[in-house]
């Protein structure tokens, strides 16, 4: 059967040319969809590099330093709900365009105000949700102009923006150290703008968008088992990626006593390996299926976090933190290959809800390593934890796969 797409015209194709990714749907919104994604995964996780230089200044506990670079991935995590009910009532680049004129006001406010409390940071945090809220919107801007048989490398090329956690962990302690960790905050709105700019004249909303439904009508998918599961799968996969993008600047100078500017290129060399391998992951899902994928990502990421636990130097700890984030950032694509043929109609309201269940996974992993550390005086049992999280995964998808298997009739591999 042919499969129909839309071209970067607006203009529905089929089976001719539905085998080339790039014409099969609109290249400058998936570009859009990217450098917004990456702009607003930067500053989604800017508390992290900047934790040990603004605990020092407030004189936080470990529990309070996790829980400040934890609570911008749980407000991500509620407000992608949102995000995705807007994106299937109003489209995706007037929901882009709110979220960051949002983003960019928060920032320039703290930025003139100050932040000069625990209680500030915190709001600050809730504010930075936006950003991270992003994943609702600029996802579903690339999936809707591509076919079943793209949407791997489509969702995998637009969610590569979460490589901007890489931006936040080399620039944000260096301008902090010349600058003060405030104003990083105003500095950040400089690329933001361009970037809004540049997809204020980019971004197209695909011509197929869903009809309009009831709000009772957009959690209905809640009402299937495969919705929970791929939430849960998601939960793993991206909570322990922006878990540990949050958490790795406070571990490294914590547990290694390393600068703050060295434990942030150490962040980004590990950040920037599972950013790299998420279209990767799409891709490879493509080809082998997201199930089979993940079921390796799970084992691989579970003896990776087990191995963090008791890494005994520096190089032992990098090298497991890379092989987790290779793996995760693999699972991220591979489950975002799944999402779109499981529930193609309802992809926004379903790309906010496993996108919700990602960053809280993501809240839980960064904020019980701090408690973890407080309350154990190492960060270990953090780690095993989660570990143990993935090997559930693991169980778990492969009680599913042949269910889905013989169920999901969408012509792409499950």
């Amino acid at each position: 059967m042919a499969t129909a797409y839309w071209d970067k015209d607006g203009e529905a194709g089929g089976a001719a040319t539905a085998t080339s990714f790039w014409k099969a749907g609109h290249t400058p919104t998936l570009v859009a969809a990217f450098l917004y994604f990456d702009l607003a995964f930067m500053v989604w996780v800017l508390l992290g590099p900047l934790a040990p230089m603004i605990s020092k200044t407030l004189l936080l506990t470990p529990a309070e330093k996790g829980l400040m670079v934890a609570v911008p991935t749980l407000a991500g995590a509620l407000l992608r709900v949102v995000n995705g009910l807007l994106v299937d009532r109003i489209g995706p680049k007037r929901s882009g365009a709110i979220s960051q004129i949002i983003v960019i006001a928060g920032l320039l406010s703290a930025w003139l105000l100050g932040v000069n409390s625990f209680g500030g940071t915190l709001a600050l945090g809730v504010i930075l949700g936006f950003a991270g809220a992003s994943f609702a919107i600029a996802l579903p801007l690339a999936s809707r102009w591509y076919p079943a048989e793209h949407q791997g490398k489509a969702m995998g090329l637009a969610g590569m923006g979460n490589s901007g956690t890489v931006l936040a962990s080399l620039f944000a302690p260096m301008l902090a150290k010349i600058f003060g960790w405030n104003a990083v905050l105003g500095l950040a709105c400089i690329p933001l703008t361009i970037v809004f700019v540049a997809y204020m004249l980019m971004a197209k909303d695909a011509p197929n968008p869903p009809a309009p439904k009831k709000l009772i009508d957009y959690f209905e998918p809640l009402k299937q088992a495969d919705a929970w599961w791929l939430m849960a799968f998601y939960a793993v996969t991206f909570g322990g990626f922006v878990g540990l993008a949050a958490s790795l600047p406070i571990y490294f100078t914590d547990q290694f006593g390393l600068t703050p500017i060295v434990a942030g290129y150490c962040t980004a060399g590990c950040v920037f390996a599972g950013s790299l391998v998420r279209p990767m992951g799409g891709a490879l899902a493509d080809r082998i299926g997201g199930s089979k994928t993940l079921m390796i990502v799970y084992v691989v990421a579970a003896l990776a976090l087990a191995g963090v636990s008791q890494a005994p130097t520096l190089v032992a700890a990098l090298g497991c933190f890379v092989l987790a984030m290779l793996a995760l950032g693999t699972g991220n694509g591979a489950v975002f290959q799944l999402v779109p043929q499981r529930f193609q109609a309802e992809i926004g309201v379903m790309t906010g809800l496993v996108g919700m269940a990602g960053g809280v996974g993501g809240f839980y992993l960064a904020s019980s390593l701090g408690i973890a550390k407080q309350f154990t005086g190492s960060f270990s049992s953090g780690f095993l934890i989660f570990a143990g999280l993935a090997t559930i995964a693991f169980i778990g998808i492969a009680l599913v796969k042949g269910k889905w298997r013989t169920t999901w009739n969408t012509g792409a591999r499950i």
